[in-house]
């Protein structure tokens, strides 16, 4: 359950971690299928090429410089003395993965996991823009994501940084648990997210009218579900990859991460479905399918340690704060966030996080204390970061479409070409603005 190690896999150990990081990108696959399907099919095509691209930009961010901020536990990485003793801060690897070794060991089965889930954290806020969020901004915006701000926080958690060491420096438990990405990806991709939400606003017919936000349904539920499916199959090798690596759990845990990872999305959508129909009289797909991802979101953190009964807990608890938050965010604060990334990746991450504390440690451990200090660091580091950072790329490179491209749509104006061109009638832009 430590953080602080990074011990060599025997080769069937290897061979099996290899087969789950294969499984990862399925989860980006239904993240980006999801994304799509939320929006409005004027914009389908452009969130699909998006997704693809701000994948690719990642990856290569993250090949240039974002593992060797990361690094890994053990390896080379710049310390800051206090109180005596030593807490890392930042990697110090090699630019362009020059310092792993591609022969199966741990580190180079870390950095391909780490090709792929950062990706995963860029699509979270991808969601969030879309129909507003101009490809090139999102490629930019990306690349100062996955080139630092993604690395930085991996490394305190999972490269043996300060948080990781906890544990062992001030008796925090076994220092800060994230076996699977709650909040190295799901909960950084969230904040981001949301500091995206906040400087391109909201689409300009939500809150047209002074009184209710514009409902804007969906244009396609199928593609929404059909992610869902694609999500949970990646989601086991997600959590799977993440327990062996970087929790040092064994292979012989791996059936408890596959239940306890679907307990957690089951009891989810179950739950999101009893809320929605007692709320809004019938059950709401796109909500129900945000809780499922909620529920795996929900479930990354302490898959390998909790007993099944406590995934289910976790994940009923992300039932209902999932769309909850949705609809709290778009009636009360006024941020517009059709994907709902905010909600099923940022406030499900931290829940994730916060269930670490209470299910996966010892009454007396004080692993609850090591993860309350994991969540405000990314409440009080991360987010003022993401927001700062992507602030001055707007001043730079404005992030947001032009009014005009955004009543065409982002198919036509950005690609010159929609997704259903025989199909598509664009009423709204036939209206006055």
């Amino acid at each position: 359950m430590s953080s602080n190690s990074f011990s060599a896999l025997a080769p069937a150990a290897a061979a099996i971690c290899i087969f789950l990081v294969l499984l990862v990108p399925l989860a980006a696959a239904g993240i980006a299928l999801m994304g799509a399907g939320l929006g409005r099919a004027r914009s389908a095509a452009h969130a699909m090429l998006a997704s693809l691209c701000l994948v690719a930009v990642a990856a290569l961010a993250y090949f240039v410089c974002g593992f060797a901020w990361q690094g890994a536990a053990g390896r080379s990485a710049h310390f800051l003395m206090v109180g005596g003793k030593p807490w890392g801060w930042i990697g110090a690897e090699r630019f362009f993965l020059r310092s792993v070794p591609f022969d199966g060991s741990p580190v180079s089965l870390a950095a391909a996991l780490q090709l792929f889930s950062v990706g995963i954290a860029a699509l979270i806020p991808l969601g969030t823009g879309n129909e507003r969020w101009r490809l090139g901004a999102a490629c930019a915006s990306t690349a100062l994501l996955a080139g630092f701000t993604y690395p930085v926080f991996a490394h305190w958690a999972w490269g043996g940084g300060w948080l990781a060491q906890l544990g062992v420096n001030h008796g925090l438990g076994q220092g800060f648990l994230d076996a699977g990405g709650s909040g190295c990806i799901h909960a950084v991709g969230g904040i981001t997210a949301l500091a995206i939400a906040w400087i391109v606003g909201p689409r300009h017919t939500k809150y047209a009218a002074s009184t209710m936000p514009a409902a804007i349904p969906a244009h396609n539920a199928v593609f929404v579900l059909l992610g869902c499916f694609f999500c949970w199959v990646g989601w086991l090798g997600l959590n799977g990859a993440g327990a062996m690596l970087f929790a040092g759990a064994e292979v012989m845990r791996l059936p408890l991460v596959v239940v306890n990872t679907t307990l957690s999305a089951a009891a989810a959508l179950v739950m999101a479905v009893i809320v929605t129909g007692m709320r809004f009289g019938k059950p709401d797909a796109s909500l129900s399918a945000n809780a499922w991802v909620g529920g795996l979101v929900a479930s990354s953190a302490a898959s390998p340690f909790m007993a099944p009964a406590a995934a289910a807990a976790v994940g009923l608890v992300a039932g209902v704060i999932v769309p909850l938050s949705v609809e709290w965010l778009e009636f009360n604060l006024g941020v517009d966030d059709p994907g709902g990334g905010i909600s099923v990746h940022g406030v499900a991450g931290i829940w994730g996080l916060m269930a670490a504390g209470l299910f996966a440690g010892s009454a007396n451990s004080r692993q609850w204390l090591a993860q309350l200090i994991g969540i405000a660091t990314l409440l009080g580091f991360v987010l003022p970061l993401s927001y700062g950072a992507n602030w001055i790329l707007n001043r730079f490179y404005p992030l947001r479409v032009t009014p005009i491209g955004e009543q065409e749509g982002m198919d036509l104006h950005e690609l010159g070409a929609d997704a259903y061109p025989e199909f598509v009638i664009h009423a709204e832009s036939l209206l006055p603005h």
